[in-house]
């Protein structure tokens, strides 16, 4: 378990770096290469202490001990000099482990300032670890700071949500686990926790655990070592993933530098488990997959699917974070990959809450749950809808009560054993249902949500009503620039709230807004908005308060704006806008002296949902009805400006 005062060094040795390292992936190879450097001396430390001999400095390379370079009477200068020396050498030392030696080979310092060096050493001395799952708890806080890689879609899946999806899956200790999109290992290590705690001796009344593995024999353990594995395309995310391994007891991890999508070489090898949160986009031009693949397509996120459908044993398991294109996009390769799930693979489906991945990302993710044996027995699959993961779901993701993962891990555990002999036509919980496969399959669209399948009136008004977190991106815009340097000459247009207002009054404030420069979009990191996002005022005059705005192309806009952009797959723009037009923001508000929209309330709003071609027919009526307006404006001004001649020609009379 990770210490608070640990958490605290590794952030301050990330502050230190700070001006002199910007880069956070720069920033954590320098701290994995002193954690580790200063690791391998508490090792041999402890193993002199045991009446041991020294085993990573010893002969030439005693002169680079840690505990030499950081005693004190030692300069920046000497210090800078001894670390620089230490760094180019270390992959010499035939002593450490080829995995370090490989860290090693090509770490350089990437900065010359001896008192930055010193600061940042000196932190790191702080650290004790004689036992290297406690470095690697460590490595994992640092390894969080990477964040996303948002080009390629890779974003780093929440702890909580690792360890859920690996409760649920309930991996054991003679299974192959794999991960075949790894990342930095999250998921492997967890699984491994899991068995580890799952075979522990209890003792006492509360049942605690004694040593966590301490049923496992050599031989387990052995085996146990071999069966987890993963791949990923990123020769830098294959390093990190092996020292995460490495210092949570693993020798030899079994991590491989593998395109899982467009190489076969590895088609044959199976798995009990597959735990993954695969890459969500696509290069340019999209992927070319091998033909080895079920499904015939080029977008990532599906063939990741298909591979580990198809690469479970007969009764192996798998849990998958996907975007919620998987779920209901309507593309051939999307439909053919639901069939292929719902017929043979798929035995639950768990609907995760908008935001979990911030402030990372801003993706609507559900969980893929693939049980063989369920899929052959049961003719039902269970859905579940959560709306609190135990973090509030803004930037921050401060913690908050009621967490629905626990529940849902119970119910769908239960449920899970009742299907797999047979059964499964009934699910207990609160927060999920149950869908019959035939049902599913008879659909044209086989979309994985529990609401379309559910007996719905056909009368607007009387829709399922869904949380708008559920299928819209709902953000703030950006604070306006301050000076008339960013404004002078701008092209880029700036909505502020008062041109909502003008336009809700039929004025078109594409001309008459504000027009930033180029130089305040890059300076600023402002956020665009696209076409089909909806402006809802989320502070002002009460008459303002209820005005909303469909953007017909591109923009820059302001933070007292609130913008909710519909995924394609669920709802149409314009449809939304007229469904917030019909909202009154002061239900969504606290009583107070000054109203103010919080996006949280906003993206609790429940709206109905009907299906797109519902969609479509009802704007249709309204695109009618709007023309009829028209008209009757038309005529109505046609006639005042007949009074208004009448009148004028009675007083020239």
């Amino acid at each position: 378990m990770l210490d608070a005062q640990t958490k605290r060094r590794i952030d301050n040795c990330r502050d230190i770096l700070l001006g002199r390292v910007p880069d956070p992936k720069s920033q954590v190879e320098q701290i994995t290469i002193a954690m580790i450097y200063k690791f391998m001396d508490d090792t041999d430390l402890e193993s002199e202490r045991l009446g041991g001999k020294r085993k990573f400095f010893t002969k030439g390379f005693e002169q680079y001990r840690w505990a030499k370079l950081v005693s004190p009477g030692v300069t920046g200068r000497e210090m800078y000099t001894r670390y620089s020396q230490a760094l180019s050498g270390m992959e010499k030392n035939k002593n450490i482990p080829e995995l370090f030696r490989d860290i090693f080979r090509n770490a350089v310092l990437p900065f010359n300032d001896p008192g930055t060096l010193r600061a940042f050493l000196r932190e790191v001395d702080g650290f004790v670890y004689d036992h290297s799952e406690r470095l690697g708890d460590a490595f994992e806080y640092l390894l969080s700071v990477l964040g996303s890689q948002g080009d390629a879609g890779q974003f780093r899946t929440p702890r909580h949500i690792i360890d859920f999806m690996v409760e649920i899956i309930n991996p054991q200790k003679d299974e192959i686990i794999l991960d075949p999109a790894c990342g930095t290992a999250g998921f492997l290590i967890s699984a491994y926790k899991h068995i580890m705690e799952q075979n522990s001796d209890r003792e006492g009344d509360a049942q605690q655990k004694v040593r966590p593995g301490s049923l496992l024999n050599s031989t387990d353990r052995a085996k146990l070592m071999r069966n987890i594995g993963g791949y990923d395309i990123s020769p830098d995310m294959v390093r990190l993933s092996l020292v995460n391994m490495y210092l949570h007891g693993f020798a030899n991890p079994k991590i491989s530098e593998y395109d899982t999508l467009t190489s076969d070489s590895k088609w044959s090898e199976m798995a009990d488990v597959i735990l993954a949160n695969p890459p969500f986009m696509s290069p340019k031009g999209g992927v070319r997959p091998h033909n080895r693949f079920q499904v015939q397509a080029n977008r990532s996120e599906v063939l990741f699917v298909d591979y580990i459908a198809e690469h479970l044993t007969s009764g192996g398991r798998a849990a998958i974070v996907v975007p919620d294109g998987i779920i209901y996009r309507v593309q051939r390769p999307f439909i053919a990959l639901r069939r292929m799930l719902v017929e043979n693979n798929l035995a639950a489906v768990i609907s995760l809450p908008f935001g979990v991945f911030n402030p990372y990302a801003s993706v609507k993710t559900s969980i893929l749950v693939l049980d063989q044996e369920v899929a052959r027995k049961s003719s039902y699959i269970s859905f579940f809808r959560i709306e609190n993961d135990g973090f509030e779901l803004d930037a921050n993701r401060n913690p908050q009560k009621g967490s629905q993962l626990p529940q849902v891990k119970l119910d769908l555990a239960e449920w899970l054993k009742d299907a797999r002999v047979g059964g499964g036509t009934r699910l207990k919980s609160r927060i999920g249902s149950v869908v019959s496969r035939r049902k599913i399959l008879s659909s044209d669209e086989l979309t994985l949500c529990a609401d379309d399948y559910r007996a719905k009136k056909r009368s607007l008004g009387k829709y399922e009503l869904c949380s708008l977190q559920d299928f819209c991106d709902v953000n703030s815009g950006s604070a306006a620039p301050q000076g008339n340097k960013y404004f002078e000459n701008g092209s880029f247009l700036f909505v502020r709230t008062s041109d909502v207002g003008k336009v809700h009054r039929s004025v078109d404030f594409y001309d008459s807004a504000d027009k930033v420069t180029l130089e305040a979009v890059e300076n600023l990191t402002l956020r665009e908005f696209s076409a089909g996002t909806v402006l809802f005022p989320k502070n002002g005059a009460s008459t303002l308060l209820n005005h909303r705005v469909l953007l017909t192309k591109p923009a820059y806009v302001s933070s007292t704006l609130a913008c909710i952009r519909p995924y394609d797959e669920v709802m149409l723009p314009k449809f939304l806008y007229h469904l917030l037009c019909a909202v009154d923001a002061k239900d969504l508000m606290p009583e107070q002296g000054y109203p103010s929209l919080r996006l949280t309330a906003l993206r609790r709003l429940r709206v109905p949902v009907p299906t797109l071609e519902e969609q479509r027919k009802i704007l249709k009526g309204i695109d009618g009805l709007q023309v009829a307006i028209d008209k009757a404006e038309t005529k109505l001004r046609e006639h005042k400006e007949k009074i208004e001649s009448t009148i004028a020609s009675v007083w020239k009379s």
